[in-house]
């Protein structure tokens, strides 16, 4: 494998894991917190389903859901690795510049 594909193989994050672990196949919106370690949260899920661009939903009662297998599919979809030469640090100590 060369450097390029094994360094790319690396980054790469699977969330399929997700649902292994998860006890159901069905999450509660106000679970998605504790379903993603705290990576996304309840609100921001609602806010993009309210402009279309959620995960397929369902209701049970008052309760929206979903699917672990199309959350999962859905937030797989929105990861991105940044690349580590695209880190800026700045020092905002005395003297330090301001972006």
């Amino acid at each position: 494998m060369s450097v390029d594909k094994k360094k790319s193989a690396e980054r790469e994050i699977d969330l399929k894991r997700l649902c292994e672990r998860w006890p159901s196949e069905i999450i509660a919106r106000e679970q998605i917190g504790n379903f993603s370690g705290g990576a996304m949260s309840p609100r921001y899920v609602a806010n993009l389903d309210s402009v279309g661009e959620g995960p397929p939903r369902f209701m049970v009662g008052r309760k929206v859901c979903y699917f672990t297998k199309d959350l999962v599919d859905w937030m797989q979809k929105r990861v991105s690795m940044p690349k580590r030469n695209n880190y800026v640090f700045l020092n905002r100590g005395k003297g330090s510049v301001k972006p």
